[in-house]
């Protein structure tokens, strides 16, 4: 690569963390502004051609279940669209931890209502200006759980030319049937921002050394503000089958675009005496 490619390159990808970073941030305060109306009664919004159903599938621990809420489809000659929302339900029994089960059901429920109108809105307001081709995708999808853990992934997508994925995860604590932040799954005081930073970017390098078409921003000499550093409490998260922390990134944030979302299992013995 030349280095007027390269510079193109550049350009090019900072263009696009520019527009993911503001998609981010507009999702993000959409989610703050449902996290403060959680009281409010969630009616689905249902738009021309869309389907509504409410079946339930097995509930999970006996505790919460998904039912389906949105489900929509569209596709002409430059547009497609493609819809497929779950909510999240608490089942009707009288365990100690159901009001807190349906205050984190309800904040999230809320939070993937107002993320999935604005990827729609901004959808149908290109389609009436008949601006360019597009294409969208927005469902959930429910990830394997534990006995204590329960998580629903929201997965978006947008194209335009080219498209970026943007996931998000939702995790509950059946125990307590709390909202769970990554630093509530370790002992106080605990440096598991060093430690999993530290794996990843051992993981990092062994996939690079294992495939030469996986890359990542790691002590990347030509631009070294993109190089990962460390993990945050805001990196999104959830807990697999095995009871692991897998660690996600979105499009952009540790890769470049083509790498996809990635994601990372922290083995156990990486937090040794420092996991709850």
């Amino acid at each position: 690569m030349t280095e007027e490619q390269f510079e193109a390159m550049k350009e090019k990808m900072e263009q696009a963390k520019r527009v993911k970073r503001k998609r981010t941030y507009k999702w993000k305060a959409a989610a703050a502004a449902a996290a403060a109306a959680v009281t409010v009664m969630l009616m689905p919004n249902v738009w021309p051609d869309a389907a509504y159903a409410m079946d339930g599938v097995p509930f999970v621990g006996n505790l919460v279940n998904t039912v389906s809420f949105q489900s929509f489809r569209y596709e002409d000659e430059r547009n497609r669209a493609e819809i497929a929302v779950d909510k999240i339900a608490v089942s009707e029994t009288d365990m100690q931890q159901k009001e807190s089960l349906e205050t984190s059901a309800e904040e999230i429920n809320a939070e993937i209502e107002r993320i999935t109108d604005e990827i729609v809105n901004e959808f149908n307001k290109n389609l009436e200006q008949e601006q360019g081709r597009q294409d969208i995708v927005v469902k959930t999808e429910l990830l394997q759980t534990t006995d204590q853990y329960f998580t629903l992934k929201l997965i978006c997508y947008q194209g335009a030319g080219s498209g970026a994925e943007w996931d998000f995860f939702y995790t509950i604590d059946l125990n307590t049937g709390e909202r769970i932040a990554l630093k509530e799954l370790f002992s106080d005081g605990a440096d598991y921002i060093g430690a999993i930073s530290e794996n990843i970017k051992l993981q990092m390098a062994e996939r690079m050394a294992q495939d030469e078409n996986a890359f990542y921003w790691l002590d990347y000499e030509k631009v070294p503000e993109w190089s990962f550093t460390a993990i945050t409490d805001e990196t999104s998260f959830y807990v697999n089958e095995d009871g692991n922390i897998v660690i996600c990134f979105n499009e952009g944030d540790v890769a470049p675009m083509y790498m996809g979302c990635v994601e990372f299992v922290i083995a156990p013995e990486v937090l040794t005496d420092i996991r709850k």
